[in-house]
Parts: C-alpha cells; structure tokens; sequence
C-alpha cells in the first residue's frame, strides 16, 4: 500500500480490530480527505473483503466479521475516477522472468503465449499463464484451480483443470488428446515399454502397480461458458 495518511488509522496496513476498520471506512467516506487516500482505502476494504469471504466461518475474527455482517459496509460507491487512479492502485507484482526492458528503457509484460493445444499437459506453462492472466483473487472465469493466498497451486486440481479443458467439446487441444489416446490404444504393448524404460532411468523409484477397482472412463462434460 502506498504510503499516505491512511496509516495513521491502520498502523500494520490492515485494520486489526473492528474499531480500526471504522476509523478507516470513515476516511474512506470523509469527501474532504486526499483524493489518492480514498482510492486506497476503498480498494484495501474490497481486498479484505475478498479474503474474509473466502474463509470459513470459524476463522473469521471479529474485524472480518464486522465487514461482512455490518450494513455500513455493503456496497461501498467506488471513488476511481479514471485510468490514472486505476494505474495507481492496482500496481501487480509480476516476476521479474515475465518481464522485459524496452528500447526507451520502460519494463513491459514479455508476451507470454496461450497454452498449446497440441501440449495440452504443459502444466508448468499453464500455470504461469493462469497467474498472470488469470487474476487470481479477483473476478475471473478460472474455476477449478485451488491455490492459496501465496498463489501456491494444487496440481492435482491444476491437472483436472487441464484434463477438462482437454476433453471438452469445444477444445482446440482434444484432437492432439485423442490422437496420443489412440496410439495408445493401438499399441498394446508401449505402456509396457514406457514403464520399463522409466524403471530404468529411476531404478530407486520404481513404477509399482495399483490393482483397485474397475475404472470407467466416460467422457466429461463442461460448459461452454467452463471451457
């Protein structure tokens, strides 16, 4: 958060208690108080509101509470006036890896490309794609994903994620899925051969068979607003 007068009523930069989340709406609120100081507060009280929705019930401490049970606190009008407060207050924190330098010398966002739909399992690009395009945290249409408030990723929910973007209807990527599913299929031994070929290369960490029930495979269904 930049630094301005709202320290004064949030000394940690979060308010701690019910009494310091007042003090702060109420700076938000006073049309007299620095045009950049509402800006901040407005979008530091929607951040904490998006935290204590995402928490459950019994994690919730009594200034979060307050946020989303109090009536004062619903539905605050929005003070950004126009793109230069936008460019202000929502400054993202982008590795320095996803960045480049420019001729004049300005950092700019490298082009990052969509995923592949003929490496429809990169995960790693996915993932790096999703973080930056995604807007974790925010409103977005990625669902799916389970990732904490570090942005760490779950990659079992990260591979369902892409296996039904893969499989669905309208997917780009369920050609390449289909064809590799065909190959193997009609190849009956090369599964064989892949476990053989990676007991070879990691002799300590040996494939081991996992005999359970039955599985049916049928084909998922998503949405196209999903996809």
């Amino acid at each position: 958060m930049p630094a301005s007068l709202v320290y004064k009523f949030v000394p940690c930069g979060f308010p701690r208690t019910p009494y310091e989340l007042e003090q702060l709406y109420k700076h938000y609120a006073n049309k007299h108080a620095p045009h950049r100081d509402r800006v901040v507060t407005y979008l530091l009280i929607n951040k904490l509101l998006l935290v204590a929705q995402k928490l459950d019930e019994s994690l919730l401490d009594k200034m979060m509470r307050a946020l989303l049970y109090d009536p004062m606190y619903r539905d605050p009008q929005s003070p950004i006036q126009g793109k230069e407060d936008k460019d202000f207050v929502i400054p993202r924190h982008i590795p320095t890896r996803f960045t480049c330098v420019k001729e004049d010398g300005t950092t700019a966002l490298r082009v990052m490309r969509a995923p592949d739909p003929f490496q429809p399992f990169d995960l790693k690009q996915i993932v790096q794609y999703a973080l930056i395009f995604g807007w974790p945290g925010l409103e977005n249409t990625w669902q799916g994903i389970a990732f904490d408030f570090a942005y760490r990723m779950h990659w079992r929910t990260l591979f369902g994620f892409t296996l039904c973007w893969a499989l669905c209807t309208t997917s780009t990527a369920k050609p390449a899925v289909v064809r590799r599913l065909a190959l193997v299929m009609a190849q009956p031994g090369m599964y064989w051969e892949a476990v053989a070929s990676y007991n070879a290369a990691f002799p300590d960490q040996p494939m081991v068979a996992q005999y359970e029930s039955p599985l049916n495979l049928i084909q998922v269904h998503v949405p196209d607003e999903m996809a």
